[in-house]
Parts: C-alpha cells; structure tokens; sequence
C-alpha cells in the first residue's frame, strides 16, 4: 500500500481519495477546517461537500499539513487561485523527492500562470503531474467508470503514478503534454458559464453546440501559444472536459451560467453557495492572458465582459453573433 494525501477537503478531493482508496492505498485527507476534519472523522462522510456518501475506511481526515506532506504522494485539490498560498506552506514541510499531483484547473489571476508554472516558481525541482478530465466528483466518488489523463514531462514519475492512482474504474491515461491538459482543464470552464447562458437565456441546444465547438477552437489556440500540442486539447482533458462541463447539471460553472442567462446577478448566484466555480476566476486571467499573448478568444472574453466588467448580456450575446464570417479553421 502506499500512503498518499489528497490536499483539499471540497468535492473533488474527497472524490479522489475515494477512488484512491478503492485501488487499495492508505489515504490522508488534508482540509484546513478543523471543524471539517471532525466531521469526516466522526461520520465518516463529507458532510458540506459530498452529504450522504459514506467513505471507504481506509480514508482519514487531518488538518495537519506536515503529517500528510510525509505521504509518498501528494495529490493537490485545492480551488485554482488558493493553490500558491498551500504551496508556500508545504515548502517548509516537503520532502524534496515527493511527486506531487495537480488536480486544481485554473489560471492564477494577476500572474496568468498555470498551476504548474505556480508550483515551478515556488516548488522548483519537486516532481509534478498534472490530473485532469472528464469527471463529476459524485460519480466518481460512487465508483461510477471514468477515464482521465495524468500528464507528466517526465516518464520516470508518470508511469508509477498512473499505476499507483489507476483503479478498475478510475482509468488514467498517460500524456507527456503538460500544458495542453491543463489549458484544456482551464478554459472549459469558462465556455461552460457561456453555454450555461445560452440555456438560461433560451437559444438553444444549436447555440450551445456551436459554443462548445468555437470554445474549442479558442482552447487549441492558447494551447498552441502556450506551448502544448493541439491533438491534447482532442483527448480527455480538452474536448472530453469540455462536452461533460458544457451539457452535464451537475457543473457548477455550467449551472452558474444558466442562472445568469436567466436574468439573476453574480454576487446573488455566489452568495448561494459554498463551492467555487473556477470559471468566474478564470475568464478575468484567460482574457487576459491571451490579451499578453495576442490570442482571439472572443467567447471568453465575452464572458470576462459579463462577469467583471458590467457588460450588458443581450448587448454581448449581439456582438458575437455580428462578427464577421470567416474560415472556420483560421
């Protein structure tokens, strides 16, 4: 067995040490409410994020950083823009040689940097992975089949990784192309809180999958730019990600959008909940990261325009069907 740590006690960190413990390892389960840790340990269940899922017994809950830093890996689950701040305090208590695992999709806001760049800067020469795909934590965390892709440079750290995280159910693929799964785990999000608006404002299933398509096509345009390659954002973590976030209700970025397109405000949408959808925070970076990069990503800019600058919906919807035609694949 080896002993592993799941770094963030929402949703998808407690699906994953689920499905962790399911292929047999011996799980910590890391979450900064000590309140929080209680709860898992006395019920044996996430009470705030996954109500009603019983855990395997394998699974304990900490809140102690440097006893699940001693794990053999560290599997990183925090929300995007907090995942700086959890590595500046597991640099005083990482072992050098721990591979550790991102499974946080996002763009730092402010830097634009992608969460392996945020952990190069701050973490250098510690082992990284990258998780990312198609997955909506309940199922997974039921046990319900999924299939994701587990990037890594470097073969020597992907290979025991996908052996060790791979269980019958829970299916990694290998990929050397680090920073195409994670722009792909990234902007989907974004394109979700579009198609959740066209649904809310009532365009269409035409609509959404014309959104999902051109959003596709902004994905392999910063990916290229960035470095990675574009059959990546073909595989799991692109299209796969991006289909299961832009049609499935369970989406909080999808559901968000639909609550908007329905003519209700941000902050009231917001206020409602007790998970982060990464999409509002992305669509400021990625805009303007591509701005940096000279990038058209007209759809998440729409959405930056809508979310943070006060730009009217209808007037926006208007400005991106009044392009101008073109080649589709220019």
């Amino acid at each position: 067995m080896t002993r592993v740590a799941v770094l963030g006690g929402g949703s998808w960190g407690t699906a994953l040490a689920q499905a962790v413990s399911q292929a047999n390892h011996d799980v910590v389960l890391w979450a900064r409410d000590q309140g929080l840790v209680d709860e898992i340990n006395a019920g044996h269940e996430n009470p705030r994020y996954l109500p009603g899922m019983p855990l395997d017994p394998g699974i304990r809950a900490t809140g102690d950083l440097a006893s699940a830093a001693a794990c053999e890996i560290l599997l990183l689950v925090v929300p995007a823009q907090h995942l700086r701040a959890l590595a500046e305090r597991l640099a005083a208590v990482l072992p050098k040689d721990r591979p550790l695992v991102i499974c946080s999709k996002g763009i730092e806001r402010g830097s634009g940097a992608l969460m392996s760049e945020v952990l190069a800067e701050v973490l250098p020469g510690q082992p990284l992975a990258v998780l990312s795909g198609p997955t909506f934590a309940a199922e997974v965390a039921r046990g319900l089949p999924c299939a994701v892709t587990l990037a890594c440079t470097e073969q020597s750290v992907g290979l025991p990784l996908l052996n060790t995280l791979g269980g019958r159910r829970f299916r990694p693929y290998l990929s050397d192309d680090v920073t195409g799964v994670e722009v792909g785990g990234a902007v989907k999000n974004v394109i979700a809180i579009a198609c959740g608006i066209v649904i809310g404002r009532g365009l269409g299933e035409n609509a959404r999958a014309a959104l999902i398509t051109r959003g596709l096509a902004e994905v392999v345009r910063l990916n290229r730019a960035k470095g990675g390659r574009a059959e990546t954002s073909m595989g799991l973590s692109g299209l796969g990600d991006l289909t299961l976030t832009c049609c499935g209700p369970q989406s909080r970025n999808y559901s968000l959008g639909v609550a908007l397109g329905e003519g209700r405000a941000l902050t009231d949408v917001l206020g409602e909940r007790h998970t982060v959808a990464e999409g509002v925070f992305t669509a400021e970076a990625v805009s303007a990261l591509a701005a940096r990069l000279g990038v058209d990503m007209p759809i998440c800019e729409a959405v930056h325009a809508v979310l943070h600058l006060g730009a009217d919906l209808g007037v926006t919807i208007a400005g991106l069907l009044a392009r101008p035609f073109r080649s589709e694949h220019a």
